[in-house]
């Protein structure tokens, strides 16, 4: 008995440990391939994702593609628990917009370290607080004396394009865009005089803010480099604390200037004789009602934040505007005909001026419609559709924002500026430029689309083109001035 019970007894324990053996195996067997099947899924997706995001200039296209998929909404997984929801209805953009929701950490905490903790980026009491008194620097008392300096920036610009009017030559937009409206922006918004424009070579600060965005959107795309210390120790992240030293180097000496310039003022007695305060001026004296102003830190952000936002973005929605009117004629005379009514004689712009050009505003509106700075989706179309199911893909067509037209729509079907309590402090600043530039390049030039030179678009922060803006000028003939 007792040795048949020590053999049953052996048995059991024997059983009972195979048991346990299998079982652990098993766990860890199943765990294995399951940690296995999240690493596939992991890797799987995001390759999927890369693979159709590609950075080609084919992108925003892929994501039009899948916005008429899916009329509403739609999600693009970054591995197995990164999700972005995109949104294609207007009525669910209000909804997102109108709230008092922050933006998103995950994104916008990739430029911190570039433009600080600004009004880009700043959420809850500080958003509010600095949305408060960064607000007078966009009265239109500030604005107004604005347009003299963006037509004499304008000017130096088309200038520069008299070596280009008589030849046949393409020549890439962008760069000479970008160069002007840094030019804008310095004079208008900080008092600063530069040569920028005809110094010659590449900017500096311009080149670092390139290099600034690229690296921000490569890094967003590569999931290792969401790790601040990864990409700290990665030669990208060398690469872009060296743009941000460069950038930052720029908007201290800026300011630098600025608070000499007013210290020298002051003495002199000729503060309150200015005739208009900059946005930088407006900064340095801001205080709220606790009669606190701006920390260091914080005026250096914000100056990072308008430097950048204010002659980057402002650069995407006047060359694509340029492209636009260059690839539609019949458009652009039309402008021409309203801005040489305008203008008569003047080569200058006014600020009484530009409230009397509503069909070239119209243009603009569209433009940035199609190719909006700040991307959501682009698309490009060269004659109408309609489909089966009734929806149209429609045409350049300005007409669209006649008051009668945009009183059918909802108010959040055309966010350019965004919307919301969050929507752009400068969006009337940026139309401003834009209607500046664009009535004193066509009353000078005629634009000519290159077809051989297709945009390449592709979301680098803001909107650019791969192989840039290319476009062809020819002097307007002088009789066109007379019969105006």
């Amino acid at each position: 008995l007792t040795s048949k019970t020590n053999s049953l007894t052996y048995c059991t324990v024997g059983k009972f440990c195979t048991c346990c053996i299998n079982r652990n195996w098993l766990c860890c067997n199943l765990l294995k391939q399951y940690l296995v099947h999240l690493l596939i899924l992991f890797f799987t997706t995001l390759c999927c994702v890369f693979l159709k995001f590609k950075q080609d200039g084919t992108d925003l296209f892929k994501a039009v593609e899948w916005g008429k998929q899916y009329p509403y909404a739609f999600p693009i997984w970054f591995g197995p628990s990164l999700c972005f929801l995109n949104i294609n209805h207007p009525d669910y953009a209000k909804t997102i917009l109108t709230s008092t929701e922050p933006k998103d950490d995950f994104v916008y905490r990739f430029l911190q370290t570039w433009i600080g903790d600004g009004l880009l980026v700043s959420k809850g009491q500080k958003w509010f607080r600095h949305r408060r008194l960064l607000t007078p620097g966009f009265h239109y008392d500030v604005l107004k004396p604005y347009v003299q300096l963006m037509s004499q920036s304008a000017k130096t610009m088309l200038d520069k394009w008299e070596s280009y009017a008589h030849t046949d030559k393409t020549f890439e937009l962008f760069e000479h865009v970008s160069l002007m409206t840094l030019d804008t922006i310095l004079q208008c918004a900080f008092s600063c005089k530069t040569n920028c424009q005809t110094e010659g070579g590449n900017n500096a600060y311009i080149k670092a803010v390139y290099e600034l965005s690229d690296l921000a959107n490569f890094r967003f795309r590569t999931f290792p480099y969401h790790s601040d210390l990864i990409f700290y120790l990665s030669p990208h992240g060398y690469r872009y604390r060296n743009a941000c030293k460069v950038a930052h180097a720029h908007t201290e000496n800026v300011i630098k200037k600025r608070k000499e310039a007013l210290t020298e003022e002051t003495e002199l007695g000729r503060t309150q004789a200015k005739r208009y305060q900059d946005f930088l001026d407006i900064l340095l004296f801001a205080r709220d009602e606790n009669q606190q102003g701006l920390s260091d830190e914080d005026l250096r952000a914000e100056v990072d934040t308008f430097m950048f936002e204010g002659h980057d973005t402002t650069a995407s929605g006047i060359s694509f505007l340029l492209y636009c009117l260059a690839c539609h004629p019949e458009h652009q005379n039309i402008c021409r005909e309203e801005i040489l009514q305008v203008l008569g004689g003047r080569d200058t712009m006014e600020w009484e001026d530009l409230s009397k050009i509503p069909y070239t505003t119209m243009c603009i509106k569209e433009a940035l419609r199609l190719y909006p700075p700040v991307p959501g989706v682009a698309r490009k179309t060269t004659k109408q559709y309609t489909f089966f199911d009734g929806r149209t893909l429609p045409v350049f067509d300005p007409l669209r924002f006649l008051p009668e037209n945009v009183s059918k729509r909802s108010p959040h079907a055309f966010v350019p500026f965004s919307a919301g309590p969050r929507n752009c402090i400068g969006q009337t600043f940026a139309m401003n430029e834009m209607k500046v530039v664009t009535a004193l390049t066509l009353k000078r030039y005629q634009l000519i689309e290159d077809l051989h030179f297709q945009p390449k678009m592709v979301a680098r922060l803001i909107l650019r083109s791969l192989n840039g803006v290319h476009i062809k000028i020819r002097p307007v003939d002088p009789q066109v001035w007379e019969k105006s």
